[in-house]
């Protein structure tokens, strides 16, 4: 069975190491795959991007561990959510709204007995027993009551005004490729195959043409091209540290940034 973790636990403390000891300890076999423990803290528009953009490769049956910001409190109860075949275990805090692109096939709020340890970490007391007993073969009702609702958590969506799309950076990644909230569906529908310069707004630089790879211009240039999450990526043709360096950093592109498509 694979159980999946993802956390904003970093990698140079012993939180991630206890959490992977306490899965062993009850299933000595499991095959746990570490998605991602360096997601910025407390941050689910960060979680939910990476999550999003891998677990369908996982196959039916996959436990995802989702350890950001898990504390539960009146608002944000403890849950499995079924979906796509797949189980995500995690606090209700808007996260599994992000997620998902449909409803949940159905949502348990989590009753295990809560130890006293239980309330600092979650993510290893609560988590990881209600991940082993889905592996297990248990059954989620077993140690949940069924529920409809999960909270509801809006991502920032791209303006449009006229002829001009104002979006922002919403994620960047290990490369320094800046990732915004520009779908490639709402680029067409608003540019109808007309002439365009996309303006990165701190730098004062602009492209002018949409690839669709990095390979398509030459080391060290600009790119623009819609990734595979869908979404309008600005980058550097291999430009990372020691080559010249990503895009946020030749472009000084932070998140929450700007970035403007004018189209002619």
């Amino acid at each position: 069975m694979i159980i999946t973790l993802t956390t904003d636990m970093g990698i140079s403390d012993f939180y991630v190491a206890s959490i992977k000891g306490s899965i062993l300890k009850e299933l000595p076999n499991a095959n746990i795959v570490d998605i991602s423990h360096v997601i910025r803290p407390f941050d689910i528009l960060h979680a939910s991007f990476v999550i999003k953009n891998c677990f369908k490769d996982f196959p039916k049956g996959t436990i995802h561990i989702i350890g950001i910001n898990p504390e539960k409190n009146e608002q944000n109860n403890h849950v499995i959510v079924e979906n796509y075949g797949q189980f995500f275990i995690g606090a209700n805090n808007g996260i599994f709204s992000l997620l998902f692109e449909k409803n949940p096939d159905a949502i348990w709020e989590i009753n295990l007995n809560q130890e006293l340890d239980s309330h600092s970490f979650p993510t290893k007391n609560i988590f990881v027993k209600a991940a082993c007993h889905i592996a297990r073969g248990g059954l989620p009702a077993v140690i949940g009551k069924p529920s409809e609702k999960i909270n509801k958590r809006e991502l920032f969506r791209a303006i449009i005004d006229g002829n001009t799309i104002k979006g922002t950076v919403t994620y960047i990644d290990t490369y320094g490729n800046v990732i915004t909230n520009i779908t490639k569906e709402l680029f067409n529908e608003i540019g109808k195959n007309r002439d365009f310069k996309i303006f990165l707004t701190r730098s004062g630089y602009s492209i002018n043409k949409i690839h669709k790879s990095y390979g398509e211009v030459p080391e060290g240039e600009r790119t623009a091209l819609f990734s595979s999450s869908g979404f309008l990526e600005i980058a550097i043709n291999k430009g990372v540290a020691g080559s010249g360096g990503g895009a946020n950093q030749l472009f000084g592109l932070k998140i929450n940034d700007t970035i403007t498509i004018e189209f002619k």
